[in-house]
């Protein structure tokens, strides 16, 4: 079956919501045994009962990975309960809004940390079971902020999401003769709790009328990418960030909603 994940343990951070929910839901439900790493106890613990209401297996580890010892921690926890690692995915993010002029150094060192050093730490945590193993996928959600477009209020994230792809990229070279992948995914607008609190039905959907699919992705979307990405099915592919965002990155894309399509809804 494509993206069988059946047998294999899959990291998961930032998991307790959002896109990390999601993917820890989809990855479960491919037949991975899933540790959700979150910040937040009780977001964290919904997620893993859903799982297992579902009939999946599921372990919740509190972890803030902008520390390097929580990373660690969060590793040695999965190997003592599952025993090896297959897949690890750093999706956790720091995303506040500021303006150039008012990032403080705290500002940076943790959306570095969180976004980034996170990152980093998770992959060299990984890395001695995955050459036991024989192997091993690493994944980061990525973002078109950054890579792709820019947007006002989010020079640390971008910079940090930039940084994520160059990380993807050479990593990627340094471990590829281990059968070892190092890849990403950008999203682009995503409907998420986060996203829904933004604005209000009528702003959602202009936002979703400047997207040439005509609407803001889901969360399973950026998860069924992940999971081919984690499957057997993708081994030939290493240093690559996929975007998934309904086309809203294509440099045509605001002239064809403008002069072409008529108001969606």
């Amino acid at each position: 079956m494509l993206g069988d994940m059946s047998g294999k343990v899959t990291i998961i951070t930032g998991a307790g919501q959002g896109i990390g929910e999601g993917i820890a839901k989809v990855f479960a439900r491919a037949g991975s045994r899933v540790v959700v790493a979150a910040r937040a106890a009780g977001n964290g613990q919904g997620v893993v009962d859903a799982i297992r209401t579902a009939g999946g297996d599921a372990l919740l580890v509190v972890t803030d990975v902008g520390y390097r010892e929580q990373v660690e921690a969060l590793m040695a926890q999965t190997i003592a309960h599952y025993g090896r690692i297959d897949v690890a995915i750093h999706n956790a993010a720091f995303y506040p809004l500021f303006n150039i002029e008012d990032l403080t150094d705290e500002i940076l060192d943790r959306t570095l940390a969180v976004n980034m050093k996170a990152g980093v730490w998770l992959l060299q945590a990984a890395l001695p079971y995955f050459r036991r193993q024989g192997g091993g996928r690493m994944l980061f959600t990525s973002s078109v902020t950054g890579p792709r477009v820019a947007m006002p209020g989010t020079s640390h994230y971008a910079m940090s999401k930039s940084g994520m792809n160059g990380f993807i990229r050479t990593a990627a070279l340094e471990y590829a003769r281990e059968n070892i992948t190092v890849n990403g995914v950008e999203p682009g607008y995503i409907l998420t709790q986060a996203m829904a609190t933004l604005g209000d039905e009528e702003q959602l959907k202009a936002m979703a009328n400047c997207i040439p699919v005509g609407r803001l992705g889901t969360v399973e979307e950026i998860a069924n990418t992940m999971l081919f990405l984690a499957s057997d099915e993708a081994a030939y592919i290493t240093g690559q960030t996929i975007v998934v965002d309904g086309g809203s990155t294509l440099p045509e894309s605001q002239v064809v909603m403008d002069g072409f399509y008529p108001p969606q809804g």
